[in-house]
C-alpha cells in the first residue's frame, strides 16, 4: 500500500473524504506525519525481512574508518562477513578495538573484527576494521534498514515497505486521540486494534526466520 492509500485509507475510517494527493489538505498532509511516526515505531518493534539490506564496504590498503552508506542512524546489525575471506568478522567494542590498534602494533593484514565508531557528516554509522586491511577486501554488513521518512506529495507512489496494516491502525489510533472521536471507537480500542496487527504481522514474518530464534553453544 502506498502512502498516498494509507493516507485514504485512514480518511475513509474517519468517514472524511479521499484525497488526490496528500498535500491536498492540511489535515492530509498532517496524516502524513502521523503515518511516518507510525511507520517508525512498527518499523523499531521487528527485524522485518520486507527491510534486510546488505552495505558492502570495500577497504583501502591503510585505511581504517569507513562510513556505511546509506545505514542511517537506525541500521540494525544482523552478522558481518569478510566476503573476500569467506570469515564472519567478529564485533568488539571501541575500547578493544583501540587497544589493539594502540598496544598490540599489528601491522596491517587481513581484517577478522570491526567497531562501531560514530556517525558521518551524512548521519551515516561509521566503523573501524581490524586489523586496518592490506589490500582490497568486500566486508558485506548485513542488517535491517528502515525506509526514509515519506513526504507529502513526493513520495505519495512509494509504497510502505513494512506491512501495512500495523501502520495504517497505528496512524488511525493517534488520529482519533488527536481529534477526539471517530463515531463510538475510543482511542484506546484503536491502539488495541493496532496492537493486535501488529502481533499477527511479527508472527508471520517471524516464521520466515525461524532459526533466528535458536541458541546454539560452542
Amino acid at each position: 500500500m502506498t502512502l498516498l492509500e494509507t493516507v485514504n485509507g485512514i480518511l475513509r475510517r474517519l468517514r472524511e473524504d479521499a484525497v488526490s494527493d496528500t498535500a491536498d489538505t492540511v489535515y492530509s498532509t498532517m496524516l502524513v506525519d502521523i503515518v511516518n511516526d507510525a511507520k517508525t515505531m512498527v518499523e523499531n518493534a521487528y527485524n522485518w525481512t520486507a527491510l534486510r539490506d546488505t552495505i558492502t564496504v570495500t577497504t583501502v590498503a591503510g585505511t581504517t574508518n569507513y562510513s556505511l552508506t546509506g545505514s542511517g542512524n537506525r541500521f540494525s546489525l544482523i552478522n558481518v562477513l569478510n566476503d573476500t575471506s569467506n570469515r564472519v568478522m567478529i564485533e568488539k567494542s571501541q575500547s578493544q578495538v583501540d587497544l589493539m590498534q594502540t598496544l598490540s602494533n599489528v601491522p596491517n593484514a587481513d581484517p577478522y573484527a570491526f567497531t562501531f565508531r560514530g556517525v558521518d557528516a551524512n548521519g551515516d554509522l561509521t566503523v573501524d576494521i581490524y586489523p586496518t586491511p592490506d589490500d582490497v577486501y568486500s566486508i558485506d554488513f548485513n542488517g535491517v534498514k528502515p525506509q526514509a521518512t515519506l513526504v507529502a506529495s513526493t513520495d505519495d507512489a512509494v509504497t510502505i515497505k513494512v506491512p501495512v496494516q500495523p501502520v495504517l491502525h497505528l496512524a488511525l489510533a493517534m488520529a482519533v486521540r488527536e481529534r477526539g472521536e471517530t463515531g463510538g471507537t475510543s482511542a484506546q480500542e484503536h491502539f488495541a486494534i493496532a496492537d493486535q496487527f501488529l502481533l499477527d504481522a511479527i508472527a508471520f514474518d517471524a516464521g520466515r526466520h525461524e532459526t533466528e530464534s535458536i541458541w546454539y553453544t560452542a
